[in-house]
């Protein structure tokens, strides 16, 4: 056998050899052409196909240098450029390639068996990326998080441990890989043609080159930066408005002070009775006094008085502009309903911080309204009522002989003693912590109510006086 050279012909990105063989008896001769890509001085050649090229950016339909091949994991996406998002779970599968990641709605066999594509996936590049475990961001369990270097968070989360541990490494191992430079080169885009018998395989365009050390640590550096500065900024933001809303509340002036400038303006529901008298510079509110008034010019004869209730949204309108210290007319005509004054006039009574009867003379009435023998139970009733702060008294009269009064139109308007002390019972007394059966409290008030009108004069004297 023998071996003659033939000149080197030079091809546009290859070397080739000619090597001829004599393989008969007749000489016969067979010539075969072979090429080969010239390979790294420091790596060892590898086999190159005609299925797998190197490339940028690896084809979603043939991802080059899976690490693992394909697996259903949960999927939520909760950042996009360093803007939140709304936390969604999907199903998806994942498929992990040497620089990316890639989401498709379904793995191809089922795509192939429903007849339709797979569709374009969502890709995620790992150069730069950061991947740790998290429990903060999900109430699930087995959750990893992928922060990209351009502010891309995703969430990958699965039932099972094992399942989530293998998908966790394999991918911080991707990016550690793509950090230290091993998965950063870069060729350029080869083309393959086939003769009958010869293969000639075009020379890269770009000498195969590593990414500078420099650059990666630089790129991975700007992504962890860009991380802590997003992290830094959101928990200096919640600090900054607890300090504003501290300094606030600091220097915030006095309920005081406001009432002295005018910003807040004393009510007049909910006002103590002494407080409120003695800013009115009375002994009975003014509009205890306009209530009254209007309900002896108009409404004495009305059927069910102070036992009908009247429109509460009129009553609460009523209500604000009284507390607003209007200019306040009762003769109006909203306010013609003459149900709507007596309602808010017993509103006004039940809201009293402390009751027109004090907190301390409720179980000393109880005791009174005891005693069996009706002579002694009226003078102990009047010592009680003579006890009484000024303003409680000055009104307490005032109220009682307005009631009189409504008793004696009782034909026209069918209020009788015992109806009106069942409806200001509860309104004008009630004890300051409930101690008891409230059934037995409600029927002592009753009693007390009905006792005091029916002696009204003997109680506080004749009217004016």
């Amino acid at each position: 056998c023998t071996m003659q050279k033939q000149p080197a012909m030079v091809l546009p990105g290859a070397v080739q050899m000619r090597i001829k063989s004599s393989q008969s008896s007749t000489g016969e001769r067979l010539s075969q052409t072979k090429s080969m890509v010239l390979p790294e001085p420091d790596t060892l050649q590898k086999p190159v196909t005609t299925h797998a090229l190197c490339s940028d950016q690896p084809s979603p339909e043939e991802p080059v240098s899976t690490v693992l091949k394909g697996e259903y994991l949960n999927k939520a996406k909760i950042a996009e450029g360093g803007k939140k998002l709304r936390k969604n779970w999907t199903s998806t599968w994942v498929v992990l390639c040497s620089n990316q990641l890639f989401f498709y709605k379904e793995s191809k066999q089922e795509a192939v068996a429903n007849l339709k594509p797979g569709g374009k996936p969502d890709g995620v590049d790992l150069y730069g990326a950061v991947i740790e475990w998290t429990t903060e961001k999900s109430s699930r369990k087995n959750v990893i998080q992928i922060t990209t270097s351009n502010g891309h968070e995703f969430l990958l989360q699965a039932d099972h441990f094992p399942t989530i541990s293998k998908w966790h490494d394999a991918i911080k191992k991707a990016v550690d890989s793509l950090s230290s430079g091993a998965g950063g080169q870069s060729c350029g885009r080869a083309a393959l043609h086939r003769s009958n018998t010869i293969e000639l395989l075009s020379r890269p365009t770009c000498e195969p080159t590593k990414p500078k050390p420099k650059e990666t640590k630089s790129e991975h550096r700007r992504s962890i930066m860009f991380k802590l500065n997003y992290s830094a900024s959101d928990s200096a933001d919640k600090n900054g408005v607890k300090n504003r809303l501290k300094k606030f509340i600091s220097r915030r002036p006095s309920m005081k002070t406001l009432q002295e400038k005018g910003f807040i303006k004393d009510r007049v529901f909910g006002c103590h009775m002494l407080t409120l008298c003695e800013r009115e510079r009375t002994t009975v509110p003014k509009f205890v006094k306009l209530c009254v008034e209007e309900v002896e010019k108009r409404g004495l004869e009305a059927d069910g008085l102070y036992r009908v209730s009247g429109n509460l949204a009129i009553i609460q309108k009523l209500r604000f502009l009284v507390d607003q210290e209007e200019e306040l007319d009762l003769g109006d005509s909203q306010w013609e309903d003459i149900h709507v004054i007596t309602g808010a006039l017993k509103m006004f009574f039940r809201e009293l911080p402390e009751p027109l009867f004090p907190f301390r003379f409720f179980d000393l009435f109880v005791e009174a309204i005891k005693i069996k023998e009706p002579t002694q139970k009226v003078q102990a009733l009047k010592k009680l009522i003579h006890q009484f702060p000024k303003p409680n008294h000055n009104t307490m009269k005032l109220l009682f002989h307005h009631l009189r009064r409504v008793l004696v139109k009782s034909k026209k308007n069918l209020m009788s003693t015992q109806g009106i002390s069942i409806v200001f019972g509860p309104t004008l007394m009630w004890p300051e912590f409930e101690s008891g059966n409230m059934e037995v409290n409600m029927v002592y008030q009753n009693q007390m109510v009905e006792s005091i009108l029916i002696e009204c004069v003997e109680i506080f004297g004749p009217e004016g006086m």
